[in-house]
C-alpha cells in the first residue's frame, strides 16, 4: 500500500518552506519515524519523518523547490524494511586484503588535504569539504583559527585568490532562506533604528575573581561553566529595570513599557547568524542563564532549534 508524505502544518508565521535535503532516494528502505527530508524555512529547519516502514517509491518535490503546508512531498510503499546485511568478519576482510593487494589497482582519488601534504587535523570539517569539492591545494594555506587551524573561510579565500580561474575567480552561491531573512532583518534594522556605537570601560576584576573562586564548584553543582555571558545578561536586566524607557517599544501612537526582560543572544552557525531569545531573563539564575545559552547555541548550530 502506498502512503503519502506531505508537508506538515507550518507555524502560523511561516508561509512556505524550501526542500533542503532528501536523506533517502527512490528505492531506499526507510523505517517509521526516521528522518526522510529536511524543510528549511526562513527561521528553522523542520525534519519530516517517515510515517511508516517501507521503501521510498517517489519524490514529488526536488531539493530547492518551494512547498506549502499539506503539499505532497513523496510516496512510500509501506511494508517490511529490508534487513541490514550482517557486518563482515574483520578476519575475512584481512584475508581478502592480503590476497588482493598484488592485483588491486591503485586508489585513484585522494583527499585535497592528503594530496597536498597538509595535516588533515589542521582542517576543520567544513574546510575539508570545501577543499575536496574545489580540488584545492591547501598546503600553503595559513590557518586563521585557533592553533593554526584552517577554517572554511581560509579555503574559500585561497580558492578565490589563487585557485582555478586566477585571482579574479568568483563563486556564486544562492542564499538559503535563513541567510536571506537575516540579510533582510539586518537591513530593516539599519533603516529603522538609530545606529550609534557607545564605548564604555567596565572594571570586571571582581567578576573575574568570582569566576576563578567558584569555577570548579560551579561546574560540579550545575554541570555548566560559569562564563561572562550570564553576568552580562544580569547586568542588562538590572539596567532595563532601572531605565525602563530603554526596554520600551512603539505601537502606533503609544509607547509600550515592558515589565519583563527578553534578551537576544547572537549565535554564529554554519547557516548564518541566529539570535535565540532568553525569555524572562530577569527571573533566571546565573546557572539557568548559562545552561539556556549553551542549549540554544548547540541547537542553533545543529539545526534543531525551534520557533
Amino acid at each position: 500500500m502506498s502512503t503519502e508524505v506531505k508537508v506538515p502544518m507550518l507555524p502560523e508565521s511561516v508561509a512556505d518552506a524550501t526542500v533542503a535535503a532528501w536523506h533517502k532516494q527512490p528505492g531506499d528502505s526507510i523505517r517509521r519515524d526516521e528522518n526522510l527530508v529536511d524543510l528549511e524555512t526562513d527561521k528553522v529547519v523542520l525534519e519530516v519523518p517517515s510515517p511508516v516502514d517501507g521503501v521510498l517509491k517517489k519524490i514529488s518535490r526536488d531539493t530547492g523547490e518551494t512547498v506549502t503546508s499539506g503539499e505532497l512531498l513523496g510516496m512510500i510503499e509501506a511494508g517490511e524494511v529490508a534487513a541490514e546485511e550482517p557486518a563482515a568478519d574483520p578476519q575475512d576482510e584481512t584475508v581478502e586484503a592480503d590476497t588482493s593487494k598484488d592485483t588491486a589497482p591503485p586508489k585513484a582519488e585522494k583527499s585535497a588535504a592528503a594530496s597536498s601534504g597538509q595535516d588533515s587535523s589542521k582542517l576543520s570539517p567544513a574546510a575539508r569539504r570545501v577543499a575536496e569539492e574545489s580540488n584545492a591545494d591547501v598546503s600553503q594555506v595559513a590557518g586563521s583559527g585557533r592553533g593554526g587551524r584552517i577554517t572554511k573561510g581560509d579555503v574559500i579565500n585561497h580558492v578565490r585568490q589563487g585557485g582555478p580561474g586566477g585571482p579574479r575567480a568568483e563563486e556564486r552561491v544562492k542564499m538559503t532562506r535563513l541567510r536571506s531573512r537575516i540579510a533582510e532583518r539586518m537591513k530593516e534594522a539599519q533603516n529603522t533604528a538609530a545606529i550609534l556605537t557607545s564605548f564604555n570601560e567596565v572594571d570586571l576584576s571582581e567578576v573575574m575573581a568570582l569566576r576563578a573562586k567558584y569555577k570548579e564548584e560551579f561546574i560540579q553543582v550545575h554541570d555548566v561553566k560559569l562564563g561572562f555571558m550570564s553576568f552580562f545578561v544580569k547586568a542588562v536586566c538590572e539596567a532595563l529595570r532601572k531605565y525602563p524607557v530603554v526596554n520600551a517599544s512603539l505601537e502606533g501612537d503609544e509607547v509600550v513599557y515592558h515589565g519583563y526582560q527578553d534578551i537576544g543572544i547572537a549565535v554564529s552557525t554554519e547557516r548564518g547568524l541566529m539570535v535565540p531569545i532568553l525569555r524572562n531573563a530577569e527571573n533566571m539564575s546565573l546557572a539557568e542563564t548559562e545552561s539556556q545559552i549553551r542549549e540554544f547555541a548547540g541547537r542553533a548550530r545543529d539545526g534543531s532549534i525551534t520557533l
